[in-house]
């Protein structure tokens, strides 16, 4: 692939891209029964998507187990978002939790432009994965920290940039702190694409970075010895159970099976006729086969 970015080396972004899915970590983990019902899942719903979406039971355990997996994979998405500034010049990505805490910090010796007229060295940056991701606390949280940080520098600007914003844009964030309407032209809302802008100097230049991902994300995942994708036994698992059911239907013995883990204390359920006793130990039966 010819490499026709200039504000970051290939090198730079194939071993960023190697460490988000190396942050992926126990989401690579083949998934069981025991692991899948861990946070005991909603029967209910599982019976209600199944017919309404008019879904097998093998689509409606890989959906949920897809959603148990995509709670987690945001922080390394975020991880990906925030971090390959490090490879950018003039941005810094402190470590968690240091240098107040900021996600990213831009420092430009000739001046950085605000689109109000200001001009200022630093930006200091936290950064969201979605726009809708903040609660009225925490917006008010993040906005009053921006002021104190205007307070301790007044030649800097803070940044709420947003990987998916509702659209692309960069303005002054108006927010509601204490039940007061608050706004600052030094404290501003943008979206991911205006911040690569600024820092890059090219207006397309999280386009450009978009327009690569995928085929360095496969190049990667090629190459990588420990990068295999999971082999999850849940609805095995679930199969297992359901012929060790007294049930005939092959459909409600499937439901029972689904019941049995988020009710398996239930009144009836539980006198099921050692089903209770026998759940797991079918699938591990399954899992040692």
């Amino acid at each position: 692939m010819a490499w026709t970015i200039d504000f970051i080396k290939k090198d730079d972004f194939v071993k960023h891209v190697e460490n988000t899915i190396g942050e992926y970590g126990q989401n690579l983990d083949p998934i069981d029964i025991k692991k899948f019902n861990s946070n005991i899942i909603d029967p209910i719903k599982m019976i209600f998507d199944k017919s309404v979406y008019r879904s097998s039971w093998e689509e409606i355990v890989s959906n949920e187990i897809f959603r148990q997996r995509d709670k987690s994979v945001n922080n390394s998405i975020g991880y990906f978002h925030q971090r390959i500034f490090q490879y950018i010049a003039n941005c810094h990505v402190p470590d968690n939790g240091t240098e107040g805490g900021w996600d990213v910090i831009y420092k430009n010796g000739k001046g950085i432009d605000l689109l109000d007229g200001d001009r200022v060295h630093t930006i200091y940056v936290e950064m969201k994965n979605k726009h809708n991701t903040m609660n009225s606390a925490s917006s008010g949280k993040t906005y009053i920290k921006m002021q104190n940080q205007l307070l301790k520098d007044d030649d800097c600007a803070c940044f709420l940039v947003e990987a998916i914003a509702k659209r692309s844009q960069n303005i002054k964030w108006e927010t509601t702190v204490d039940k007061n309407k608050v706004s600052h032209r030094r404290i501003r809302r943008v979206s991911i694409d205006k911040f690569y802008e600024l820092v890059t100097g090219e207006s397309d230049a999280f386009y450009q970075i978009c327009m690569v991902l995928p085929e360095v994300i496969d190049q990667v995942i090629a190459t990588g010895e420990n990068i295999k994708a999971p082999v999850d036994t849940v609805y095995q698992e679930l199969v297992n159970i359901s012929k060790n059911t007294d049930i005939s239907s092959g459909d409600l013995s499937m439901a029972m099976a689904v019941y049995l883990l988020g009710f398996n204390t239930y009144n009836g359920f539980s006198t099921e006729d050692g089903m209770l006793k026998r759940l797991y130990e079918y699938a591990s039966r399954l899992g040692s086969s």
